[in-house]
């Protein structure tokens, strides 16, 4: 059976780094972009991360420009971008597709695995999150109108 452990993936950096390395974590990954309306939830998962990364959190963003070319940048200019606008310190990785025929292998899983409204598996936009449990499991999808302040709940109740 395949787990969230069981990918890798390039972070911002542009080094490996295979997903088993957050076994035991609640996960919350995202697609995130610098120039999308839905930008300034970097603040919001700022907060989840800093809130609860000691009971186990871990956030992850894969940076996307498949959304109205909302993350034209280069690795560095997002990490540039995160870490002077939002002061990010939640991992970060580097610029994937979540959509089409070049979708991250991470991402075609997660859709799989908790597709969206009437089943579909496309990624609707930026800002898009998926919860995985402890286990590496995904137990939820959320829109990206949904803010990260009201998905507390689903994260006490994953993290335990």
């Amino acid at each position: 059976m395949t787990t969230v452990y069981d990918f890798s993936a390039s972070d911002i950096e542009g080094k490996e780094v295979s997903l088993d390395h957050y076994r035991g974590k609640v996960l919350l990954i995202v697609n995130v972009a610098s120039q999308c309306g839905f930008t300034p939830q970097y603040a919001g998962l700022e907060a989840l991360y800093r809130s609860y990364r000691d009971r186990g959190l871990e956030v992850l963003g894969f940076p996307c420009d498949q959304f109205g070319h909302q993350e034209p940048g280069s690795n560095e200019t997002i990490r540039n971008f995160c870490k002077l606008n939002y002061d990010v310190t939640f991992p970060m990785f580097a610029k994937i597709d979540v959509n089409g025929e070049s979708a991250h292998p991470l991402y075609r899983w997660l859709k799989n695995a908790k597709p969206g409204v009437l089943g579909t598996e496309a990624i609707k936009w930026n800002f898009t999150k998926f919860l995985v449990d402890r286990s590496g499991e995904p137990v939820a999808r959320y829109a990206p109108t949904d803010k990260p302040e009201s998905i507390k709940p689903d994260i006490e109740a994953a993290l335990g």
